[in-house]
């Protein structure tokens, strides 16, 4: 196993509530290999950073000065830092099993052509997290129009979340996973650069895996690194799941042609009117008033 130090990189926008849980967990988690963390913290008003300073004196803190978004606070971390090994980009609320370190950095260096590892994630209740997926395409799109997520994930052409339970419990490789935990490869960054800051938040880590499975570098599952992720708000806040709905558009748009992409936004369009008038969830009411009108070339709501 490669010496390198892993580089953690953890991006934070008021996160004091639920950075003790991580920071508590990084000894036990992290244990057999060498680290060093850095806070990417954007413009936080409560005590993100005091929590970090006090937990590690030793922490890298790096500052971007505003609500940069996602994409924008890794660069600032990775370009602060200028890391030679792994780097390792986590959710503040995300909670490392003991071994969770050691385990993502064997599978990493494990199979050839790997250069993004994912762990296996847990919810709250110790359920496992579907985190692996398919790259969106307009068959994906109308079979979750139809089906909806999870029944479609049953079959591979019809749906982009990889359903299928033997799937988490093996190296199994997928398009991308989604970005909460992912070890991505000292070579795999230098051939990728920096990640997308287009995309504010959500679809940048889909850009990012897509880039750098197009670069020959694989996202690979390692079932034996496990933490736990307590969902974000994506699943309840109409303004961040209208974001994630424009977002799939808008790199959808810049992967495929003018007559698909308006086929691939259409889809969407059904899906969320459908889940927001017949099934009544406003954020898809939200979301569907949105893919009706223009939308623009960057990833925040205007």
């Amino acid at each position: 196993m490669k010496s390198s130090v892993v580089s953690i990189v953890v991006v934070s926008w008021n996160s004091a509530a639920v950075l003790p849980g991580l920071l508590e967990t990084l000894a036990d988690g992290m244990a057999g290999t060498d680290w060093q963390f850095v806070l990417a913290d954007n413009a936080s008003a409560d005590d993100s950073v005091a929590v970090v300073r006090a937990a590690l004196p030793d922490a890298r803190i790096v500052q971007t000065g505003r609500n940069a978004g996602y994409a924008a606070a890794i660069n600032a971390a990775v370009a602060e830092v200028r890391p030679e090994g792994p780097v390792l980009v986590l959710n503040p609320d995300i909670r490392l099993r003991p071994g969770f370190g050691k385990a993502l950095l064997a599978g990493l260096e494990a199979e050839p052509g790997t250069g993004i590892a994912a762990p296996r994630l847990l919810g709250a209740d110790g359920s496992v997290t579907p985190t692996l997926r398919r790259e969106p395409s307009l068959p994906r799109a109308v079979g979750e129009a139809v089906l909806g997520n999870i029944r479609a994930g049953r079959f591979p052409l019809l749906g982009e979340i990889v359903t299928d339970p033997d799937a988490y419990t093996r190296p199994t490789r997928a398009d991308w996973s989604t970005g909460a935990a992912l070890l991505v490869s000292a070579e795999c960054a230098a051939a990728c650069g920096p990640w997308d800051e287009s995309f504010f938040l959500y679809s940048e880590e889909t850009e990012y895996q897509l880039r750098a499975r197009d670069r020959g570098f694989a996202t690979r599952l390692v079932p034996g690194a496990v933490a736990v992720h307590l969902e974000g708000e994506s699943e309840v806040s109409p303004r961040l799941w209208t974001l994630v709905v424009l977002n799939k558009v808008r790199l959808y748009r810049r992967r495929h042609g003018r007559m698909p992409s308006a086929l691939f936004r259409l889809a969407l369009l059904v899906r969320e009117v459908s889940r927001g008038w017949l099934v009544g969830h406003e954020r898809s009411r939200v979301a569907a008033r949105a893919l009706v009108r223009p939308i623009g070339p960057v990833g925040g709501l205007g």
